[in-house]
């Protein structure tokens, strides 16, 4: 019988584990019951599985479908799909943090700790969505005295003492999280593993056609048309169903294709993919020494003006980021130079309906204004914050389109715009911005008016530009790229 696991869910305190027992349905959602010092599990309110569609239902039978996988008949665990049908929403978060209590397999581990399908438990770990550490790391100040007793067993310094693959090791290395890349791979008693149980999904990656988005292939480089609704390298819980693995795929690469630079999920157009470690380093480089150009395409709500748009980022790694035209200690530079805008048509129904474009309740949808911007500094959801901060946000942006439309009515609700009201202490202050976060700043889950247009850059004495297809929203009639 193996020992107890020590278990905790994301922002509730770690818990002792109950051995697995056999269940009848697949283990989907579980709750934490914080009620006892034991685990206990509980059906939670579900949308749709995470990796397989088909574990939404009691799985009593044997599907007959040909993309179905059983599972070997010596374990407990129903028959799944696996990675298809890929699910059009997302499930819940569910974090998993784990302590082994004795020298395990990985995927046997979690499968038994977690009350998961095997294969599943191999999925999670092939789309990159479990991390390990040689040490637990120390617990947050709101957990539980069992929270704290167990990380006080597991590094205790007699026992870390016995632990040779720490030795050397200071214990920020020893903290350090990697990625599980082995189902089979051997975890020392002690080993921490943090479990994301329910990975970001990205459907749109299985309805492209993605030999008809390479813009390019060199010796060193791919160029990709980049579709929206659509991940660069992956997300932390998702590396699978990424452009670089669909990319690489799609021409019968070998060597996986290593980014160099991102676009947000929810813009298209041109993204440089490395095939090798040396140009993805002078790549780096290049965008280090402000050598690369990047031009953008922004259909937006209201007619901007040509010329360079200043603003300062605060430096906190939260949507929607937030912008002030005042200079602020620490806040980063964002600047953009808007080189032409024309009037072009709103976005036609059937358009809007084919990429599925959110409307966020913008009130005039008669004409929209296509700018053609030269990115002069590259942060997070820099044009997006900078357009929407000038009163002109992204068609689809709902990220930023509701803040916009929220300074419209009332200009001085914005914490640091041109209008904001005084405050009578730092705390009111910070209060006013944790409620303006919290009322925006949902990311969209399908395209936006942005494109990456052009990118070009000089190396070694060769000039490289490319440019994208036409973006969305110019097209007369949907050019499919789908599957």
């Amino acid at each position: 019988m193996p020992k107890p696991v020590a278990s905790v869910a994301s922002l509730l305190p770690q818990l002792w584990h109950r051995p697995f027992r056999r269940a009848p349905i697949l283990p989907r959602a579980r709750g934490l019951s914080s009620s006892s010092a034991t685990l206990t599990a509980h059906s939670a309110p579900r949308r749709r599985s995470v990796l397989p569609r088909s574990t939404s239902t009691h799985l009593a039978a044997v599907s007959t479908s040909a993309a179905a996988v059983e599972a070997p008949a010596a374990t407990p665990y129903p028959v799944y799909d696996r990675l298809l049908p890929c699910p059009l929403q997302d499930d819940p978060p569910r974090i998993e943090h784990l302590v082994a209590r004795e020298d395990e397999v990985a995927a046997d581990f979690i499968s038994r700790s977690l009350g998961l399908p095997p294969l599943y438990a191999a999925d999670l770990i092939k789309f990159g969505a479990v991390y390990y550490a040689l040490v637990a790391p120390q617990p947050p100040p709101y957990a539980s005295p069992e929270h704290f007793k167990i990380f006080r067993e597991v590094t205790e310094p007699s026992i870390l003492r016995r632990r040779a693959s720490i030795k050397g090791k200071t214990v920020r290395e020893a903290q350090k999280t990697f990625r599980v890349t082995d189902p089979n791979q051997r975890l020392e008693a002690g080993t921490y593993l943090r479990v994301h149980v329910h990975p970001k999904r990205f459907p749109r990656c299985y309805e492209i056609e993605w030999k008809s988005r390479v813009i390019a292939v060199a010796d060193e480089y791919v160029v990709l048309d980049k579709p929206a609704a659509t991940s660069v390298g992956g997300a932390t819980d998702n590396i699978e169903e990424s452009c670089a693995v669909f990319t690489l795929r799609a021409l019968g690469l070998e060597t996986p294709l290593l980014t160099t630079h991102q676009i947000d999920n929810c813009s298209e157009g041109c993204v440089v993919l490395s095939k090798t470690k040396e140009f993805c380093s002078v790549f780096h480089g290049l965008i280090r020494e402000k050598q690369v150009k990047k031009l953008y395409l922004a259909l937006t709500t209201a007619p901007v003006s040509t010329g360079t748009i200043t603003h300062y980022m605060r430096p906190v790694n939260r949507a929607p980021r937030l912008v002030s035209e005042d200079c602020i200690e620490r806040w980063h530079l964002c600047q953009m130079e808007v080189l032409n805008c024309r009037k072009v048509p709103w976005p036609s129904s059937s358009i809007r309906k084919a990429y599925n474009v959110n409307g966020c309740g913008w009130p005039q949808q008669e004409a929209a204004y296509e700018c053609k911007i030269n990115l002069l500094t590259g942060k997070t959801h820099q044009i997006r914050a900078q357009l929407a901060a000038i009163g002109a946000p992204i068609i689809g942006d709902s990220a930023y389109m509701t803040a916009a439309m929220a300074v419209m009515a009332n200009p001085s609700i914005n914490p640091f715009g041109r209008e904001r009201l005084s405050y009578n202490s730092e705390e009111e202050k910070e209060a006013t911005i944790e409620a303006w976060i919290a009322s925006h700043g949902k990311e969209p889950k399908s395209v936006i008016g942005l494109q990456a247009s052009e990118i070009s850059w000089d190396h070694e004495g060769e000039h490289h530009s490319y440019k994208a297809r036409v973006p969305w929203w110019q097209q007369d009639s949907v050019e499919s790229d789908l599957v």
